[in-house]
């Protein structure tokens, strides 16, 4: 099975997709991760939780923290603004 997501770091908890991803379809990436299903479909670029991330939890990318869950985040869902609020802050002020 060809990789069809990027796992950056060995702490990830969410992958990135490498080309579009079908509902159902089960994550593969060069080296181990653990047997997850894509839960919905997922436009080439966006994340994929790898692991369950629970409410308040940091998302690890890069080996570091992107943001915070916002909601339970399922193993194979997709990970963004509608469940991910960064830790940034506002660059614009």
């Amino acid at each position: 099975m060809l990789p069809n997501v990027l796992r950056l770091h060995p702490d990830d908890s969410v992958v990135t997709a490498i080309r579009d991803l079908a509902e159902g379809e089960q994550l593969c990436a060069d080296g181990l991760l653990p047997k997850v299903s894509v839960r919905q479909p997922i436009a080439f670029g966006h994340k994929v939780a790898i692991r369950a991330i629970a409410c308040g939890e940091h998302v690890i990318k890069y080996g570091a923290s992107i943001g915070v869950a916002v909601a339970d985040i399922a193993p194979g869902e997709h990970v963004h603004t509608q469940n991910l609020a960064s830790v940034r802050g506002d660059a614009s002020r």
